[in-house]
C-alpha cells in the first residue's frame, strides 16, 4: 500500500461509497490519513442483547429487523423505532425528536448500535417492563459481530479508549472511515510519508513527529495523545500558511514601487475642509500608509474598522498624497452601488481641486467629474474616451467595480490601489488590478513597478485570524467612531415585545426618520417544512407591514432577484426619503449609505451571523442621530440567544469578534472554506500564543533562506499547497 494509491485499490466500495468518497474529496490512501477525527467519543463495552441491564452504556451489533416511524407513548412527539436482533434475542432502539434515524439503516443490513438501555413500563399493575437502547448511535456495518465487520481479515483484538467520530455523509459512515484508516495505519504507511515541519521545530515546541501525530489522531489512548497531535497539525497548517503569505510579500515587494513623498501641508490642507474632525486612528493610519509611501519598497497594509470608522476619508487624503505626486490611483470595490457611492464621496472631498478629475467604471456605464458643464457635477461618458484619459493621465482616480481590470483598462503611471471589502474578491481578480503597470509596460522598456496597496474590510476579525490570513499584510485598525456618533442601542425583541419596539419605530417615523427591515429570505417558505414556518420572507413581510402595521408610511422592497435597475431605483428613492421603510434581504449588508436612517430590525436575527448582524447594524450609524437596532427573535434561551446578547453588549466589532471566538469558535464571524483553513485551523487561531510562535517561525525561516534554497522539502510542500495567497 502506497500514500498515492487510490482507495478503490485497496477497499470494496459500492457505487454510493465511490460517490460518498468524491463528495468528501477523498481519493487518495493519503487523503484518508489526512482527514480528522472532528471529535470523540467513548468506546463502549460490546455486549449481546439478552446481557444487557437496565442502565448499561454498550454496543450491540445485530440485524434490523424492522424500522417504523410512529408517535410516542403518552405525548404523541415524532419517534422513530428498529427492531434488533442477534443471536440471543431482540430489543427495540427508539429515538424520541429523531425519527429519521430509524430509516439510518435498512431492514435485513446490521448495525452497530450503542447506547443507554432504557425500560417502558407496560401495564400499570403488570410490575414488569421493557428494555429498549434509548436514542442510541447507529452505523451501517456489514456482517454480524465485530469479528465479521468488513475487516474481517485484520483479525482485531485492539481496544481504543477512544473513538475517533469523523465527518460523514450519506454512503460513507464514521465507522467505515475509522475501520478504513486503521487498516492504513496497521501497514505503517505513516511511517514513509515525509514530514515537512522542521525536525528543530518539532523539538523546540515538543510536538509529535508525523507518524506519531497520526496514529494519535485516529487512534488516541488518552485525551492528552489526540490534543497532542491536534496541536502538531493545528501548528503545521499555521506555519505553513505563514511562510506562504510571508513568501508572496516578499516577491511582490521585490518589484519595487513608486516613492511617493507626500507634503504634509497639502494632506493638512485638504483634510480642514473635511466637514469633520479626523479621529485619533485616522490620523494614525494616514501616518503609517503615507510613511509607507516613501519607501522603494511596495506597501501592503489591511485598514480594518468597523462601518462608519471613517476609511473612505482615509482613502481619500492618501489618493491625494499619491496624485499630487504624478501617480495614478485604482479604487476597487465589489458592487456597483458601493462604487458609485465611493465615487460621490471623493467628488464631495475633490471638489475644491477641479484639476483632479475622478472617473467611474462599472458594468452599467461611465462616469467623470467634473464635468465642464456643471464643475460642481460628474457627468456620463463613454468607456472609450474614459479609457483613452486613464492611460494618457489625464484621469489620475479611477473607481470602479471588477470592470476595473479588464485588459482594456491600462494606466499611466498605477502608483496606489485601494480595494474595498478585499475578501469579496478572489484572488485573481485582486492580483491581476496589482499587476496593471506590467500590463500597460510590458511592450515597452519600461520597467513595470508594483502600486502601493491598501486593502480595507469592515468585516469584525479576531486578531489571531488576521495575523494568520492577512500574514502578508500589515495591519492598521481604525477603532474609534467619528465625533458626535452614538453606539446604536442594540436590543433583543421576544414575540411579545414586539408591539412595543413597533410603537418606538412608529415615533421614530412621524419624527422624520426612516428604517430598514431585514429579513432571511425573499419568497414565503414552504409550509410543509417545520422549521420554514418561523422564517419570515421579505415579500411577505412587506406587505405585512404595509396592511397591518405600518399603513400610513411608505414601505419599499428590495431583494437579490431584482433587476439591478429596479434595485437601483428603489435605494435611490429610500435614500431620497420618498420611501419611509425598506424591507430587504442582507442585500443590504453592503454598501447602503442612509444617514436619516436610524432603525434596522433584523427579523430571524438567530440565522445570521455574528459578522453579518454585525455588518447590518451598521447601516444605521451614518449620522449623529441615536440609532436603534432591534433583533427579532423566536429564540429566547439558549447558545443563539447567547450569541445575540454578545452583539447587544459589544461597544465595537473588533470586541465582537473576539466575544465570539472565545463563544461559539472562529466559525460563525467566517467559514473555513473563506478563509482557506480547515477545521484544525480554524481550532487553532484560539491560541494566539500559536499564532504568534508560528508566524514567528515562518519569519526567522525567511531571513535566512529567503528562496529556500537550503529547504527543498519544505519548498515542494508550499508548491503543492492549495490555500490562497494574496498576489501571485
Amino acid at each position: 500500500m502506497q500514500a498515492d494509491d487510490l482507495i478503490s485499490e485497496h477497499f470494496r466500495l459500492a457505487p454510493v461509497q465511490v460517490k460518498a468518497l468524491e463528495k468528501l474529496r477523498l481519493e487518495s490512501v493519503r487523503d484518508l490519513l489526512y482527514y480528522f477525527p472532528a471529535r470523540y467519543g467513548q468506546v463502549l463495552p460490546e455486549k449481546k442483547i439478552t446481557e444487557l441491564l437496565v442502565g448499561d452504556q454498550v454496543t450491540i451489533y445485530a440485524q434490523v429487523v424492522q424500522a417504523k416511524v410512529s408517535k410516542a407513548w403518552k405525548k404523541k412527539i415524532p419517534m422513530g423505532e428498529v427492531m434488533l436482533e442477534d443471536q440471543t434475542g431482540r430489543i427495540k432502539a427508539v429515538w424520541f425528536h429523531q425519527p429519521y434515524l430509524a430509516k439510518k439503516v435498512a431492514p435485513a443490513h446490521f448495525a452497530r448500535v450503542s447506547g443507554k438501555v432504557a425500560e417502558r413500563k407496560l401495564a400499570r399493575h403488570s410490575g414488569g417492563g421493557e428494555k429498549y437502547l434509548a436514542n442510541p448511535e447507529i452505523e451501517s456495518v456489514s456482517g454480524l459481530g465485530n469479528h465479521e465487520t468488513l475487516f474481517a481479515d485484520e483479525n482485531d483484538a485492539e481496544i481504543n479508549y477512544l473513538l475517533p467520530v469523523y465527518p460523514e455523509t450519506r454512503g460513507i459512515s464514521s465507522l467505515w472511515l475509522h475501520h478504513a484508516v486503521k487498516k492504513v495505519l496497521k501497514n505503517n504507511l505513516q511511517e514513509n510519508l515525509t514530514d515537512y515541519l522542521p525536525a528543530e521545530i518539532i523539538r523546540k515546541y515538543n510536538l509529535p513527529k508525523l507518524a506519531t501525530a497520526l496514529v494519535w489522531i485516529h487512534s488516541p489512548r488518552t485525551e492528552s495523545d489526540s490534543l497532542a497531535a491536534r496541536k502538531r497539525f493545528a501548528f503545521e497548517e499555521i506555519f505553513f500558511i505563514q511562510l506562504t503569505r510571508l513568501r508572496a510579500k516578499l516577491n511582490y515587494q521585490e518589484q519595487g514601487a513608486f516613492v511617493i513623498k507626500a507634503e504634509q501641508k497639502n494632506l493638512d490642507e485638504f483634510i480642514t475642509r473635511f466637514p469633520f474632525p479626523l479621529t485619533g486612528a485616522q490620523s494614525k493610519a494616514i501616518k503609517q500608509i503615507t510613511e509607507d509611501f516613501t519607501k522603494s519598497a511596495p506597501m501592503t497594509r489591511l485598514l480594518e474598522g468597523d462601518v462608519g470608522s471613517g476609511k473612505t476619508a482615509v482613502a481619500a487624503v492618501t489618493a491625494l498624497g499619491a496624485v499630487l505626486a504624478g501617480g495614478e490611483v485604482a479604487y476597487m470595490a465589489p458592487t456597483e452601488i458601493l462604487a458609485k457611492q465611493h465615487f460621490e464621496s471623493f467628488i464631495s472631498y475633490f471638489r475644491h481641486l477641479p484639476r483632479v478629475q475622478i472617473g467611474l467604471i462599472t458594468g452599467a456605464g461611465c462616469y467623470k467629474f467634473p464635468s465642464k458643464i456643471n464643475p460642481n457635477g460628474y457627468t456620463n461618458i463613454s468607456r472609450t474616451q474614459l479609457l483613452k484619459w486613464v492611460a494618457n493621465g489625464e484621469i489620475p482616480i479611477l473607481i470602479g467595480t471588477h470592470a476595473l481590470i479588464q485588459k482594456a483598462v491600462k494606466f499611466k503611471k498605477l502608483a496606489y490601489v485601494i480595494i474595498d471589502e478585499q475578501h469579496r474578491f478572489g484572488v485573481m481578480q485582486r492580483a491581476k488590478l496589482v499587476r496593471k503597470n506590467n500590463e500597460t509596460h510590458s511592450s515597452t522598456t519600461t520597467s513595470a513597478m508594483a502600486p502601493h496597496l491598501l486593502s480595507m474590510t469592515a468585516t469584525p476579525i479576531p486578531r489571531t485570524l488576521a495575523l494568520t490570513i492577512y500574514g502578508d499584510l500589515d495591519l492598521t485598525l481604525l477603532d474609534e467612531l467619528p465625533a458626535g456618533r452614538k453606539q446604536v442601542k442594540t436590543e433583543i425583541v421576544s414575540e411579545a415585545e414586539r408591539n412595543k419596539a413597533y410603537a418606538h419605530i412608529k415615533q421614530e417615523l412621524e419624527s422624520g426618520r426612516q428604517a430598514f427591515v431585514i429579513c432571511p429570505r425573499i419568497d414565503e417558505p414552504d409550509p410543509s417544512k417545520e422549521l420554514a414556518l418561523q422564517t419570515k420572507s421579505a415579500k411577505a413581510e412587506a406587505r405585512r407591514l404595509q396592511e397591518k402595521v405600518f399603513p400610513d408610511f411608505t414601505i419599499g422592497l428590495v431583494h437579490s432577484k431584482l433587476k439591478p435597475r429596479n434595485k437601483e431605483e428603489v435605494m435611490s428613492d429610500f435614500a431620497s426619503g420618498k420611501i419611509d421603510i425598506l424591507v430587504s434581504t442582507s442585500v443590504v449588508e453592503v454598501g447602503v449609505n442612509v444617514p436619516n436612517a436610524t432603525i434596522i430590525i433584523i427579523e430571524g436575527a438567530e440565522r445570521f451571523g455574528l459578522a453579518q448582524l454585525h455588518q447590518l447594524r451598521g447601516r444605521v450609524l451614518r449620522s449623529s442621530h441615536q440609532a436603534h437596532c432591534y433583533l427579532f427573535t423566536s429564540k429566547a434561551s439558549g447558545q443563539e440567544n447567547a450569541r445575540l446578547k454578545a452583539l447587544e453588549k459589544a461597544k465595537n466589532g473588533f470586541e465582537l469578534a473576539e466575544l465570539d471566538l472565545k463563544l461559539r469558535g472562529s466559525g460563525s464571524l467566517a467559514s473555513g472554506k473563506q478563509w482557506g483553513l480547515s477545521d484544525l485551523g480554524m481550532e487553532a487561531i484560539k491560541n494566539i500564543k500559536m499564532v504568534e510562535a508560528a508566524r514567528l517561525e515562518a519569519q526567522n525561516l525567511l531571513k535566512t533562506d529567503p528562496e529556500l534554497k537550503n529547504h527543498k522539502i519544505i519548498k515542494e510542500k508550499l508548491a503543492e499547497q492549495k490555500s490562497e495567497i494574496h498576489f501571485e
